[in-house]
């Protein structure tokens, strides 16, 4: 409290405090005092440092300190390491921040006089490229304040050589670090873990280099995970343990079997002094699985296996750690035509299989499903020999003709050519329709090709044989109906089933370039057979007469876009005027008639 507020309190008159003060002050005079009191306020000036004793700790928190001053220091109990350390009489440095005489109090902080103190020992003690330790007390941005007497900063990406995971985890933490920057006009150092373990590391790569050698057995800490592999630290170096060298079992992926920080022992494949690298291995610490491959696994054995992978072009089946084989989509259904292997298996499903082959030099072993089954290929001669009238069902329909489906996974091909003694099928929608059953009988079967040759006109008597030859014969006059145009003729149906070939030759006297321009599909024409050949199952055909329909102008011959083209051979006459005619006609495009 002020000195006039403590008169006014206790109502002292002027000769009673004259009277006190001669008292108090002995022989010492006035300007004695002052002189005093001016070289203690000029020492606790602000921002200064002076030493004080803790004389109470209020309720409050405040600490009360006596730095021999005519006030008393105030710090927060907060600013203390311990409080419960904070006891009367306790001896502490403190700085100066503020001198309030008005209300009779000094403002003072034990930290900054702390961190003041312990930065000018880290001057004095050590300089940049030192190594120091300290405590992580917090993160901050960009990396990590660490006390080491002072709070100083260690930058995240000098926080150790691979940045791995939250470096809040090393919060806690006692480390070791290097000096590598001391700003002194701005209280600032910067310090290096990784440069430290850099250092150390160089050391112990030049030894580890000198003493190691291929096929040792070493033990390292896995110091990163990578899809390829394992970086193993061997204590100075890192080696690298290829995912291919973990294990002789399949390994999809390196930290199926490993994890960051993992002792592992392992042995040294490979050494490129030059180059500083390191192979290393785990599987090679034990035998492979491919040795006396061929005895454990003969060509013709039935084993079981378990599929562990699908490719476009078959199956890996693991028959025991480290060896797989493959079963090629052709060797898993002897009738099925298997376009991936999820057709027939799944990843995890329990097989059985017969070894097929086994490379020892490659390590590949080739497996098949369908050996373990009868090939039903085998019996089909028994079951369709030539002959047999059989029921199947149209199960795919190409240009050439009809796969007919005989039971599961067996296919017979009923050709175009097969369809019929007498019409000429250029596409097998014409007679048959996907889906629907129909009868059949078996011509042939190859078995080594796999192939059964089907026929749906062997089901009744060739007509050619007999019954034609009988019916029609060369110069007769026959009506009938045209049923298709093509670039060399018109084919016109004489009866249901039978054609004859009317070639562009026989449209007309004159050359003909197009044979619509004489007659159209669905028209009725007058014919006359010109040729009848029963192994090649034709007959040829003149015109004689093209009929319009009610309406039109003209004739066969003679259509609107053409009226001076001859009129064709009459329709009546003697057979023997006809015969005549006939004649020479073929005489004069002998040549062409060939080629009907």
């Amino acid at each position: 409290m002020h000195g006039k507020n403590l008169i006014k309190k206790f109502s002292m008159s002027a000769d009673e405090l004259s009277r006190l003060t001669s008292e108090a002050l002995g022989t010492t005079t006035l300007s004695e005092l002052d002189t005093a009191i001016g070289k203690t306020v000029a020492e606790l000036a602000p921002n200064k440092i002076v030493r004080g004793k803790v004389i109470k700790v209020l309720e409050d928190g405040i600490v009360v300190v006596d730095v021999n001053y005519k006030a008393e220091g105030q710090i927060a109990l907060e600013e203390f390491p311990d409080p419960l350390a904070v006891q009367p009489g306790l001896e502490i440095e403190c700085l100066v921040e503020q001198i309030n005489d008005a209300e009779g109090y000094i403002l003072l902080s034990k930290r900054k006089a702390d961190r003041i103190r312990g930065w000018e020992n880290i001057i004095l003690t050590h300089k940049e490229g030192d190594t120091v330790k300290g405590m992580v007390l917090r993160k901050i941005k960009g990396g990590l304040l660490v006390d080491i007497g002072v709070p100083v900063f260690l930058p995240a990406s000098q926080v150790n050589i691979r940045r791995a995971g939250d470096i809040g985890d090393w919060i806690g933490k006692e480390i070791e670090a290097r000096i590598i920057k001391i700003d002194e006009e701005r209280m600032n150092i910067v310090i290096s873990r990784r440069k430290l373990i850099e250092e150390e590391r160089e050391t112990k790569k030049a030894q580890l280099l000198a003493e190691l050698a291929e096929g040792q057995v070493r033990k390292g800490i896995v110091k990163n995970i990578a899809d390829f592999g394992v970086f193993v630290d061997l204590g100075g170096i890192d080696g690298l343990l290829h995912i291919t060298d973990m294990s002789w079992g399949r390994v999809n992926h390196p930290s199926e079997m490993l994890k960051l920080d993992d002792e592992v022992e392992i042995k040294v494949l490979k050494i490129d002094r030059e180059r500083e690298r390191i192979a290393l291995g785990m599987k090679q610490k034990s035998a492979s699985p491919w040795e006396n491959i061929t005895e454990k696994y003969p060509v013709g054995k039935r084993v079981q296996g378990e599929v562990v992978n699908l490719m476009s072009y078959g199956a890996f089946v693991k028959l025991e750690d480290g060896v797989e084989g493959l079963v090629h989509i052709s060797e898993m259904s002897w009738t099925k035509r298997v376009n991936h292997p999820n057709e027939v298996v799944k990843q995890g499903d329990k097989v059985e299989v017969v070894v097929l082959e086994v490379d020892t030099e490659k390590q590949t072993i080739s497996l098949g499903m369908k050996q373990t089954e009868v090939n039903p290929w085998d019996m089909v001669a028994e079951h369709y020999p030539p002959g047999t009238v059989i029921r199947g069902k149209v199960r795919n329909l190409t240009n050439y003709g009809a796969f007919i489906e005989l039971q599961e996974g067996i296919d017979g091909l009923l050709h175009i050519t097969d369809m019929s003694w007498t019409r000429k099928i250029t596409n097998p929608s014409e007679v048959v329709k996907k889906g629907e059953e129909i009868e059949c009988v078996v011509l042939s079967v190859d078995q080594e090709k796999k192939r059964i040759a089907l026929g749906l006109k062997q089901l009744q008597q060739d007509p050619w044989t007999g019954d034609i030859p009988a019916r029609y014969h060369i110069g007769d006059s026959v009506p009938g109906t045209v049923t298709k145009i093509t670039n060399f003729g018109v084919f016109v149906e004489l009866e249901a089933g039978l054609e004859g070939l009317l070639h562009i030759s026989e449209l007309a006297d004159h050359k003909v370039d197009n044979p619509e321009e004489v007659v159209k599909v669905g028209q009725r024409v007058e014919v006359r057979i010109i040729k009848i050949d029963t192994d090649e199952r034709k007959i040829g055909l003149t015109l004689i007469q093209a009929h319009f329909e009610e309406g039109e102008e003209g004739d066969a011959a003679a259509p609107k876009d053409a009226p001076d083209r001859p009129a064709p051979a009459p329709a009546i006459g003697s057979l023997a005027d006809q015969l005549k005619g006939i004649g020479q006609r073929i005489a004069k495009r002998a040549g062409e008639t060939e080629g009907q």
